[in-house]
């Protein structure tokens, strides 16, 4: 497998995911704005929307959508993945999460990331960012470690750098403690240190 990705983006989280399963893998960085690979493939072609992640699963053979990737690789290294099964509340708890952190949190970051985004968008960004950090804050609260069943999972990884993107946007995190131990217990995770340390990002 080859994972295309681009340091610190949500690819980080596909990253994380295939260092937590030990899969043979590769990877390769893309240039989004150039829509060009490290080995200079126009990663049109391996992903038309031209954002990362995309995971190269066979010769010609590509998935991309960042919440698609995490659970493409737990179901199929599900020795060492948290994968409940189809039909089961923990499966549907793992996709409520993994759906919020991509149409919910991630959607929220995007005007902080947007080049030419006025002061207002920006701060309505931060805004909307809060409410959504508010809601996880609730969800911790209760004392969990994980998201789901208390086991680390794909939405974790998701949620884990949705929310590591505070420091990269000045966003302090002691306003949400549970939250906050939360990225640090991740964050310390020996697959995650890997994958952070690859990106250059350790």
């Amino acid at each position: 497998m080859r994972l295309f990705y681009k340091p610190g983006a949500c690819s980080l989280a596909s990253h994380i995911m295939l260092y937590e399963v030990g899969a043979d893998f590769e990877t390769e960085a893309v240039d989004t704005e150039a829509k060009r690979s490290a080995s200079g493939l126009d990663y049109r072609d391996t992903n038309p929307n031209g954002y990362v992640p995309a995971l190269e699963i066979a010769e010609g053979v590509h998935l991309t959508e960042g919440a698609a990737i995490l659970q493409y690789i737990a179901d199929t290294h599900s020795a060492t993945a948290f994968a409940p099964a189809p039909g089961s509340i923990a499966r549907a708890r793992l996709q409520q999460f993994l759906n919020f952190a991509s149409a919910e949190l991630h959607k929220a970051w995007g005007p902080l990331f947007a080049e030419g985004a006025s002061e207002a968008r920006q701060a309505e960004a931060r805004g909307n960012v809060a409410v959504k950090f508010d809601y996880l804050e609730q969800v911790l609260s209760d004392g969990r470690e994980f998201l789901v069943e208390n086991r680390f999972s794909a939405a974790d990884a998701y949620t884990f750098v949705l929310a590591l993107w505070s420091g990269f946007k000045d966003i302090d995190l002691t306003g949400w403690p549970n939250l906050a131990a939360y990225v640090a217990r991740i964050r310390s995770r020996p697959a995650t240190q890997a994958a952070m340390r690859a990106e250059g990002l350790l």
